[in-house]
């Protein structure tokens, strides 16, 4: 077998080749959605994701015979230091063939270059945090993933785990009814009554974001974000400049129907949804470009999706245990159109996550994909 070579990333040239490596080893995979190329140069363009204003990172590509087999960053977060505590690296951006030396010696460049600089321990993988892509796709090989969310072939974990990594956290993502497919479905009687209680008792209305309004929209929605998964495993808060270039990739993907602030009549912001529809089922046709007809297709594309994430449903600590994210949930089935088939994912939820587990399940979820986020001492 001809010598395998793991190099850093070098200028605009080498990123591209970096952003494009996972389009030859997943295109014999029907499930893998190709991103918009441009997305991601931009989400890893130095200057302009202000990720890089508190993190160091290098990217890696390795190569036989002068084709990309795998990539792999490693990265070091001042702000992950800062809230989390220890000494820890990040590895993200993982891509493999089917090879262990290829997938050992990318693991091995991460380690070695975060091992360097003092850290002690790796997580992975991070596409760069907790707020961004992130995990090993270990259940649900044969499910479409959707935005915002990788798809990895069922050898990832083997070579991951064959290369010495443990298991950190498990994420769950629940597959929900709606639309048409909820008729005859019923929620637990108790949502809903914590739902209408919560409304009643506390003077709390639930409405939908505004365009026209959006960055105080965003603003309030990133209050809440904050507070509201402040104690989460491995969370890190958001930073303004991070909501804002976050934001602006999603203005044209955001319908304001699914986007939810809850607020007292005084004008307390309290709670809050993003739930994004999938534009996965657009992106899976375009191959990631937008030149020459990809910009019409998802034009055209969108008026068909079928399916949202939601993303984000949180509660200010204060207003927890309230029945505001009752409320939310509530909110997401009225807001279906009721002409429509319509299913959503919700997820990341951590396993660990007792109580929103069980709401999800109380409302007829069903865990269909399950991504594992390791760990590993250096």
């Amino acid at each position: 077998m001809s010598s395998l070579t793991v190099r850093p990333v070098s200028g605009r040239r080498d990123l591209k080749r970096f952003v494009k490596t996972p389009f030859s080893i997943h295109r014999d995979h029907p499930q893998w959605v190709p991103p918009l190329i441009l997305d991601r140069m931009k989400f890893l363009n130095r200057s302009k994701n202000p990720y890089f204003d508190h993190a160091e990172v290098e990217l890696f590509i390795a190569e036989r015979e002068g084709e990309p087999v795998g990539r792999i960053s490693a990265q070091i977060d001042a702000r992950w230091d800062e809230y989390r505590g220890g000494n820890d690296g990040q590895f993200g951006f993982f891509e493999t063939v089917d090879d262990p030396e290829v997938a050992n010696a990318l693991l091995d460049a991460g380690c070695e270059w975060l091992a360097s600089r003092g850290r002690e321990k790796v997580y992975g993988p991070m596409d760069f945090t907790t707020n961004d892509e992130l995990g090993i796709m270990i259940e649900g090989f044969e499910n479409r993933p959707v935005i915002l969310e990788p798809w990895h072939p069922p050898y990832y974990q083997r070579l991951v785990e064959g290369a010495g990594f443990g298991k950190a956290m498990d994420l769950l993502m629940w597959h929900l009814k709606m639309g048409k497919l909820m008729e005859g479905l019923k929620f637990h009687p108790a949502i809903h009554e914590a739902a209408q209680k919560s409304l009643d008792e506390n003077d709390i209305t639930i409405r939908s974001m505004k365009k026209s309004d959006m960055a105080n929209e965003v603003a309030r929605f990133h209050e809440v974000y904050n507070e509201a998964w402040g104690d989460n495993w491995g969370f890190v808060p958001i930073t303004d400049e991070e909501v804002e270039f976050h934001a602006a990739t999603l203005r044209m993907v955001i319908d304001e129907d699914w986007a939810m602030i809850a607020e007292t009549g005084d004008g307390e912001v309290v709670g809050a949804a993003l739930t994004l529809p999938d534009i996965n089922q657009v992106l899976a046709k375009m191959n990631g470009r937008v030149l020459p007809f990809g910009w019409l297709k998802f034009l055209r594309g969108k008026r068909d999706i079928d399916v949202v994430r939601i993303l984000a449903l949180g509660v200010k600590k204060k207003w927890q245990h309230t029945g505001v994210a009752a409320a939310l949930y509530v909110r997401h089935m009225e807001t279906t159109d009721p002409d429509g088939v319509m299913t959503g994912e919700a997820g990341w939820i951590l396993e660990t996550n007792e109580s929103m587990n069980r709401a999800l399940e109380g409302m007829g979820g069903k865990v269909t994909k399950k991504f594992r986020i390791y760990e590993k001492q250096l």
